[in-house]
Order: C-alpha cells, then structure tokens, then sequence
C-alpha cells in the first residue's frame, strides 16, 4: 500500500503561500478527508469489478465539473 500524498503548500490566487494557521488545518483536514474518501470510492468500484481506467476518468471529471460559487468576488 502507498503512502497517502501529503497535501500541497496551499497558495493565494497572487501565488503567495497562504500563512494562516488555521486555514492551513481546514484545508489540510479536507484534503485528508477527500483522498480518504476518494480512496474508498475506487476502492469499491475496483472490488465492484469496474474498469480502473474509467473511475479514474469519472473521478478527475467530478474535479473539472467543480464550480467556483465565488467567481467574480472581492
């Protein structure tokens, strides 16, 4: 079994590295979670005997399908 990928140095929309502490636990702590659960996802759909290519596939669209709620703010 591999090792969980760590999270990345979290950044600004300038490129800066966000500093605050507390942000960087919530997003680390999402991070976790989501890879956690987006493991058990595949996880699932391999033992479900699903095509590994394509929940791979369905996962990275799910990303790409993300919607930005606060486009245009600030």
């Amino acid at each position: 079994m591999t090792e969980p990928k760590p999270p990345p140095v979290w950044r600004q929309p300038s490129g800066a590295p966000v500093s605050c502490l507390e942000k960087i636990k919530v997003l680390n702590d999402n991070w976790r979670e989501l890879q956690q659960l987006a493991q058990d996802a595949f996880e699932d759909a391999l033992l479900l005997d699903c095509d590994e290519a394509q929940i791979r596939q369905a996962l990275h669209e799910l990303v790409d399908a993300l919607h930005n709620p606060y486009a245009g703010r600030k």
